[in-house]
């Protein structure tokens, strides 16, 4: 039986990508304003953020990688869901078309978003000094967004904006770190800081 290979950089791509695209509409990078459609991030979160992503957590599952398994199909799940809302197919936007409280829902929802990305900060703790700075980044983008959208404040959103940019930018190095390790030998090392010494598939998501 062959081995299975190591799913955890396209897990870190696919979560990522998405992550960019929307963060750079989020912080209004290349000009984009609040009234700018942000539905061109659906592509991205429904086929990589969504559908690849979610396919890693299954890998994981089979490579006996709880952490990653749980941590990669979640944020599937986060991307399917948040696609959801910006598909008109599904009559999320329709519903809230005569009421004011769409801001206040979209806080509900990145506020459960961001209590689970706090556990996960909590469970990456014995994993690698890369992944803790991913969940901690990531938990205070998610922090950030909720504030948004509860105060509907355009700076606090521009924000978390650039805190997610540079959440895309740590999943990505820890990505690169886990595809140039796949190599034997690696061509180059990129340093992770492996808080402890094991070689259990649960030490990191790379």
């Amino acid at each position: 039986m062959n081995k299975i290979g190591n799913p955890g950089p396209l897990g870190l791509c696919g979560f990522a990508l998405t992550t960019f695209v929307l963060s750079c509409y989020n912080a209004g990078i290349f000009g984009m304003s609040e009234s700018s459609p942000v539905n061109v991030v659906v592509g991205a979160a429904v086929f990589y953020g969504g559908l690849a992503q979610g396919l890693a957590g299954m890998w994981e599952f089979v490579a006996g990688n709880t952490f990653g398994a749980t941590a990669f199909t979640s944020y599937a799940a986060f991307w399917l869901s948040y696609a959801a809302i910006l598909i008109p197919w599904f009559g999320v936007g329709n519903a809230y078309a005569s009421s004011p409280h769409l801001p206040q829902a979209l806080a509900i929802f990145l506020l459960a978003w961001t209590i689970f990305t706090v556990m996960l900060l909590v469970a990456s703790l014995r994993t690698t000094l890369g992944l803790v700075t991913l969940f901690a980044f990531l938990s205070l983008t998610f922090l950030l967004l909720t504030i948004a959208e509860y105060k509907s404040n355009l700076r606090i959103k521009r924000a978390g904006g650039f805190f997610g940019v540079f959440t895309a930018a740590i999943a990505w190095y820890n990505a690169l770190s886990g595809l140039l390790d796949a190599h034997d030998p690696p061509l180059i090392s990129l340093p992770v800081g492996k808080i402890r010494s094991s070689s259990s598939p649960v030490d990191s998501l790379n």
